[in-house]
């Protein structure tokens, strides 16, 4: 269940990768007090199914992201709060995820909080239990179907604005080539209509 404070939110990691895929492990600590500058490093610690010890995998301390353990070589990808030691988001990709995955993930925030009389030291622990299969189930097919679908109409919508607004362009450009017609031909018949009427003229005055 998400938790709010301030501008941040707490929410839970998904809790099922795909074997070979990607997966992005979420882990959130918000800070209670926006206003106190702190200092943050992460740690990211793992235990197998039907193991009892937790292996260090992995340590960030800005701007520094270590991998801690060969099994994770090359696999695992800062995902958090970056450009800041004030780390409030410790989240990690895993690459190329494979069954020895699945296990108990857990997430740990050293945080120290600038006090203006004494450093506070803060420490937030977090476990994510990652399940690894073989095939995305069918309720994340079907979210991703909704995703597309939605993504579908708003490409359809812009393309209907885009028509109208073609559409209206083509409409008014010949609205305006045929006033210019109708201009152009008034013009046209009004140089014929004033010769014929000079004549006219000079008819009457032969006449008198």
């Amino acid at each position: 269940m998400p938790h709010c404070h301030g501008g941040c939110a707490e929410v839970d990691s998904m809790t099922e990768a795909v074997a070979g895929e990607s997966f992005l492990m979420g882990c959130i600590s918000c800070k209670r007090r926006e206003e106190v500058q702190a200092q943050t490093t992460v740690d990211w610690h793992f235990r197998a199914t039907g193991e009892e010890e937790y292996i260090h995998i992995f340590h960030y301390d800005h701007p520094h992201p270590n991998t801690l353990h060969e099994e994770f070589n090359d696999r695992l990808e800062w995902q958090g709060t970056m450009g800041s030691k004030d780390v409030q988001i410790g989240a990690i990709f895993i690459h190329n995820v494979t069954f020895n995955d699945t296990g108990t993930y857990r997430c740990t925030f050293q945080r120290t909080l600038f006090l203006p009389l004494d450093n506070e030291y803060i420490t937030v622990e977090k476990e994510v239990e990652l399940t690894v299969v073989a095939e995305a189930n069918r309720e994340l097919l079907s979210v991703v179907s909704e995703i597309m679908m939605y993504v579908l109409i708003v490409v359809l919508q812009l393309w209907m604005i885009v028509v109208l607004i073609h559409c209206y362009n083509k409409i008014w450009s010949e609205h305006e080539a045929r006033d210019a017609r109708k201009a152009l031909r008034a013009q046209k018949l009004a140089l014929i209509k004033e010769p014929l009427d000079s004549k006219d003229n000079c008819d009457g005055v032969l006449l008198e």
